[in-house]
């Protein structure tokens, strides 16, 4: 590896350096050239083209917002040296038709930059080229000469650079240096792109074909959050057009923190049109949650046979009426008798549309019973005839009658709050225990003095898909998918116009309705095609952390390998046994040594003990943030509180892990909780305890004081 400190190899740090201050130059040209388009109305069209001028207006706002907040970004993070001319073809593929034909060097970077002649001076981590970056070796070098990788400091200034021959001849036999540090280097904020770091196996699934549904199994470590953020961000650079006639993509999370958490890593790689959002918000964003089930009572509802208790009810309402219908229209009263008009009711419901749709299709199917009969005696009707019908009194009541409007709120409160409903619409469904567990008892007196659950937003969407189909969406990447209840999958399969990503680790379920296989996940998503695969080397949690927290395995998920990890580490686990008098005291001791060093350090405890370590951290002076599900993951602080039910999906340089047998008790799936505590250390791990160990973890490791 070559620094800027060795004075041998300072000249060629230099020419890098110039370049990637020419880079940034033509950047901020392209920035510049797309604020005055925007200022000026260049390309747009014709003053009175309102259409084209909006679109133009936008294309360039977008474009702005994509090519701002680089400043102090390392623009390339790898080089490629081809023998010339052998690269050529490629380059001017990639819409760089000036190149020259010897050009036998490209730099790979987050995003396309391009001189004032439109030859590229980076391209981007996605183009068909880059793959060599990734995929090149010496049994395979796919033409590529030579791979160099760059160091950066945190201000974003070129410091060194490494170089691998990709000759065989020279093949070296140690990993890359620079790499390493890149993996290991220290978390401070929100999570970050790894397009420098991303490894053969996960960049063969980041380039997975559109049109296949990848259900990504990853234990702590092995990059599955950031594989499927840069798939999505491969595809939309791929197939944007297409993804944008489908609806667009999206990114559902467990909750706000760990959104919080990923929110820069798509605008990072250039994509900003994505929407992220919780489960909760994408079904119902008009409805709070103010209730918490009972473990019980979550599974019931989250189980997948409620959507056809949720079918059969609202279906219910439809009932043919046992009267003539007399329609006035053009001075004359026509008569629709019960027989035809349930003969009718029959040939709409056997259509399995939505229920909306149902009842403008049985108005007009009456409207048009009426035209008959004026045909057949001779009457002539306008074009307007079928439209007034439709609208007339005597046919619109009939229709309210037969197929009443509802909503979904209201379709689903009367589940929960009526026992002869529900018992009628779940016979056979749900036992009779089963039943009464989920009635709602007070009995709220209306729909807006309910209180719902997460379980109840299901539900009700649900019925809103019954009533009406949600819109689409071209690609979606569900997180923690392995928490998520049948009807919750459900919810999100139906919004999916063609392939989804969904990634999780089955190991750290901790919810009632938890997956116990990916097979019934995909089932339930309605992509049984879907492809499984896993991730099974760690790259972010060192090797003694994960053996650690390996030791839980067996006992929460025994047909699950532990990962292999990439790191050792002699100092990354200590455990520290200590009395409860002594507690506070060795924790804050532990903050203040953690803190001494370079990165973010989360504390995790159980919910019910994070009031006290506020208390203690405030009457000490330490500053911090607490960890809520409308807080950011690191806020302005290096050190984060963190309730345990909101630590998946989380990392920090320096995990303190507080009682692991209060986290392990506290319910249910607690030695799953306790596994995600202890897997969210990229660096170090701290256990502090005065209680027994959980027993899996009893038997303390050499390194514990």
């Amino acid at each position: 590896m070559h620094d800027a400190e060795n004075d041998q190899v300072e000249p060629e740090i230099r020419i890098e350096r110039d370049y990637l201050s020419a880079c940034r130059a033509a950047l901020a040209r392209m920035r510049e050239e797309a604020v005055t388009a925007l200022a000026t109305g260049r390309g747009a069209g014709d003053v009175f083209d309102k259409m084209q001028n909006f679109a133009a207006r936008q294309f360039h706002k977008k474009q702005i917002e994509e090519l701002s907040g680089l400043d102090d970004v390392p623009l390339f993070f790898g080089r490629l040296d081809f023998p010339l001319g052998d690269v050529y073809d490629e380059i001017r593929d990639l819409g760089s038709p000036s190149a020259a034909p010897d050009s036998d060097r490209v730099y790979i970077g987050r995003r396309g930059v391009s001189d004032e002649d439109g030859e590229l001076m980076v391209i981007d981590w996605r183009a068909p080229l880059s793959r060599a970056f990734y995929e090149a070796s010496h049994q395979d070098p796919l033409k590529v000469r030579v791979r160099r990788r760059f160091g950066f400091d945190h201000h974003g200034e070129l410091t060194a650079f490494e170089d691998e021959s990709l000759d065989s001849r020279f093949a070296r036999a140690e990993g890359s240096d620079l790499l390493a540090a890149e993996i290991e280097r220290p978390r401070k904020g929100p999570m970050r792109d790894i397009v420098a770091t991303i490894q053969p196996e996960q960049m063969s699934l980041v380039r997975s074909p559109m049109d296949r549904t990848l259900c990504i199994q990853g234990a702590p470590g092995t990059g599955k959050t950031a594989v499927g953020l840069h798939r999505l961000a491969y595809l939309l650079f791929t197939e944007r057009e297409r993804l944008r006639r489908e609806g667009g993509v999206a990114v559902i999370g467990p909750n706000r923190s760990f959104l919080a958490y990923v929110r820069n890593v798509l605008p990072a790689l250039g994509e900003v049109e994505v929407l992220q959002t919780t489960i909760d918000e994408l079904t119902n964003p008009g409805i709070t949650v103010t209730r918490v089930e009972e473990p019980r009572v979550e599974r019931i509802k989250g189980d997948a046979r409620m959507a056809e208790v949720i079918r059969r009810h609202l279906f219910s309402r439809i009932r043919p009426i046992d009267e003539t219908v007399q329609v006035k229209y053009l001075q004359r009263t026509w008569h629709l008798y019960s027989d035809e008009i349930a003969d009718e009711l029959d040939e709409v419901r056997d259509r399995n549309s939505d229920y909306s749709s149902g009842i403008e299709l049985l108005a007009q199917r009456l409207s048009l019973l009426v035209l008959r009969q004026m045909e057949r005696r001779g009457e002539s009707a306008g074009p307007s005839a079928l439209s007034q019908l439709r609208r007339n009194r005597a046919i619109v009541r009939a229709v309210q009658q037969m197929w009443p409007e509802t909503d979904s709120g209201r379709v689903v409160f009367e589940l929960l709050t009526d026992p002869d409903l529900l018992a009628l619409a779940a016979d056979g469904i749900l036992s009779a225990e089963e039943q009464h567990a989920i009635l709602c008892t007070p009995r709220p007196r209306n729909v807006p003095g309910m209180r719902w659950s997460s379980a109840d937003l299901a539900l009700i969407d649900e019925a809103s898909a019954l009533i009406e189909r949600p819109a689409k969406l071209g690609h979606i990447v569900v997180d923690e998918a392995q928490d998520l209840s049948p009807m919750q999958i459900r919810a999100i399969g139906r919004r999916v116009a063609g392939a989804c990503t969904v990634l999780g680790d089955l190991a750290q379920a901790t919810s009632p309705s938890a997956a116990e296989d990916w097979t019934a996940v995909l089932a339930h998503l309605g992509r049984p095609d879907g492809q499984i695969e896993e991730l099974t080397r760690g790259y972010r949690v060192p090797a003694q952390v994960i053996d650690y927290a390996a030791r839980l395995l067996p006992h929460i998920a025994p047909e699950l390998r532990g990962p292999a990890s990439y790191r050792q580490s002699a100092d990354a686990l200590r455990i520290s046994r200590t009395t409860t008098q002594a507690m506070t005291e060795a924790i804050l001791s532990a903050c203040a040594t953690a803190l001494a060093d370079e990165g973010s350090v989360g504390v995790i405890a159980a919910d019910h003990d994070i009031a006290d370590l506020h208390k203690a951290f405030s009457d000490n002076g330490l500053p911090h943030t607490i960890l809520g599900t409308d807080e950011p993951a690191t806020g302005s602080t290096r050190l984060s509180l963190i309730p345990v039910t909101l630590a998946k999906g989380l990392e920090f340089d320096t995990v303190l892990v507080i009682e692991p047998s209060r986290i392990a008790n506290a319910e249910q799936r607690g030695l799953q909780r306790l596994y995600v505590a202890l897997t969210r250390a990229v660096s170090n791990l701290r256990v502090i305890h005065a209680d027994v160990l959980p027993e899996p973890l009893a038997q303390e490791p050499a390194m514990s004081i």
